[in-house]
């Protein structure tokens, strides 16, 4: 029982320190959010992430830096909600 309760304050301690973790009020919406927004983000800073994607875009390394940070930065406010497709779909503005 002392562990249940253990794994609990543990997991609350977590969510409060944590944005993206959620807690038993997220929305989907918001957890999606989230998690698009720190994936573009990691991209925009992991150069080797970053150039791997560049070449495959066969992009600048700058440009697609900028357009990782734009869509991170839109992620927010796109309501309308995520439809499962890749990042080069993202890229193809």
């Amino acid at each position: 029982m002392a562990d249940k309760l253990r794994n609990q304050q543990e997991l609350e301690r977590l969510q409060a320190k944590y944005v993206g973790t959620g807690h038993p009020d997220t929305t989907s919406w918001e957890w999606k959010t989230n998690i698009h927004r720190d994936t573009y983000s990691s991209i925009a800073g992991h150069p080797p992430l970053l150039s791997y994607i560049a070449l495959a875009e066969n992009e600048p390394v700058a440009k697609v830096r900028v357009q990782m940070i734009r869509h991170g930065a839109e992620a927010n406010r796109d309501k309308g909600g995520w439809k499962a497709s890749g990042i080069r779909r993202q890229l193809a503005m």
